[in-house]
């Protein structure tokens, strides 16, 4: 899981300028084409990862109402039992429940825990779905653009950005490169106050998986000694 957060983060924060000019460069669209394979295959794993922890989240809320519910009978039960003068059996129910009380905590933070991270794969997902539909509009304007410049017979190869193609002369060329230009810049924009706090999100994810991990290899080896 930390290693398709890493993957994703990456293809988030990826500039669209630097791919469109990268694109520019080559005369090609393959360096985007690339791009969008990448963020294509991530996205179909991140999906089928979210539904997953969708999965066990439900699971997880479940079993803490169920314990939960367990839990709030014996009580009543036990209020019964002592009314009753029934205090052996009061005692048992007292152990039940709390046995029912410690499940019901534990399935609750288990439950809270995924949840948080269900919520933040569904932000990821929602960022690049977003990315993708973005970077296929520009691979269309950008396409029109490196067929403008061949009809008009520009030296596609000396220009290396956006930023050199604005500058030439030709009106109809430097209007469409700007066009994209603004896109980009409105996307990145967006981008950043959308995805704000998702880097550190993500960094604290992967933080905990990486301790799961140490403490897992850990539980291992003390096991295996024994």
């Amino acid at each position: 899981m930390a290693n398709l957060f890493e993957k994703i983060n990456t293809l988030i924060s990826a500039s669209l300028h630097g791919l469109v000019d990268r694109a520019l460069e080559s005369n090609s669209p393959k360096v985007l084409d690339e791009y969008i394979r990448q963020v294509e295959r991530n996205l179909e794993e991140l999906e089928e990862s979210t539904a997953n922890v969708g999965g066990t989240v439900k699971t997880l809320r479940r079993k803490y109402e169920e314990f939960t519910a367990a839990a709030d009978k014996l009580d009543n039960d036990i209020d019964a039992l002592i009314i009753g003068g029934k205090d052996d059996l009061a005692i048992a129910a007292q152990a039940q429940l709390n046995t029912k009380r410690s499940l019901a905590a534990e399935y609750e933070k288990q439950w809270q825990e995924q949840n948080a991270q269900y919520e933040l794969m569904i932000g990821m997902r929602a960022k690049l779905q977003g990315r993708l539909m973005s970077i296929r509009q520009e691979r269309e304007h950008l396409l029109g653009l490196l067929q403008l410049m061949e009809s008009k017979k520009i030296a596609a190869k000396t220009m290396k950005s956006l930023d050199q193609i604005a500058s030439i002369g030709d009106e109809q060329i430097s209007s469409l490169s700007e066009s994209i230009r603004t896109r980009l810049d409105r996307e990145d924009a967006r981008l950043e106050q959308a995805t704000r706090n998702i880097s550190d999100q993500i960094d604290d994810a992967v933080r905990s998986t990486e301790l799961e991990r140490q403490l897992e290899e850990r539980r291992k080896r003390l096991l295996s000694n024994q």
